[in-house]
């Protein structure tokens, strides 16, 4: 795929979802890291009808630090694995007000240091907290469709589209592009089926030259 190719994808996504932004609502930074660290395993629609009466019972990074972690867990038990999260977002926010004074760290080796915080959350940060460019947020959607197109070579390894997607992309558009990604899994390139005749990437995806039939 040519460099003319990815930029015309990468306009193609922006005309057809004008606003990037990250489905999952907050307010605080912090808000943002703990519900993304409940959305593993879980849709962001469910943890968007958790998180309101979660941050209204533990308003501050300071009563998340000194709650009860089995209380957390009955807050967020419908996200699923509510043992391991709940346990994740206590001590992640004893680890900000200890180490980084209650800021949310902006380098992949500080997030990464945070309980329950894996690469895909970390650029996720990095990108719609601190602006970082370059990042690239592998979830499943971004690797089902970015495989689809010929960005990657089709791997499922999330380190691997990462690495694929970083040598590719604009560094200005990556985060975006990642979010549009989600955006179009679930209206459009969907894991069930690629609605390739109704989809505008169709004209430079290699999925839709080489497998789709109408």
């Amino acid at each position: 795929m040519t460099k003319q190719d990815v930029c015309a994808i990468v306009e193609a996504l922006k005309e057809l979802y004008p606003d990037s932004l990250c489905s999952l609502q907050y307010e605080k930074d912090y808000e943002l890291l703990f519900a993304v660290r409940l959305s593993a395993q879980c849709t962001d629609e469910r943890v968007n009808k958790v998180t309101p009466a979660l941050f209204a019972r533990f308003p501050t990074l300071e009563s998340f630090a000194q709650a009860d972690i089995e209380e957390v867990g009955r807050y967020i038990h419908s996200c699923g694995f509510f043992r391991g999260k709940s346990k994740d977002l206590v001590l992640c926010a004893q680890m900000l007000l200890s180490e980084y004074g209650g800021k949310v760290p902006g380098t992949m080796e500080d997030l990464l240091r945070l309980p329950g915080v894996g690469r895909k959350t970390a650029n996720l940060i990095l990108g719609d907290i601190h602006n970082t460019p370059g990042v690239v947020v592998a979830d499943t959607h971004c690797i089902r469709i970015t495989g689809r197109l010929g960005l990657t070579d089709g791997t499922k390894d999330p380190a691997k589209v990462e690495t694929q997607l970083r040598a590719v992309l604009p560094p200005a558009e990556s985060n975006n592009f990642c979010h549009r990604m989600v955006l179009h899994g679930r209206a459009v390139c969907t894991a069930r089926k690629a609605m390739c005749g109704s989809c505008t990437l169709a004209p430079w995806c290699k999925y839709a030259k080489t497998e789709f039939k109408a």
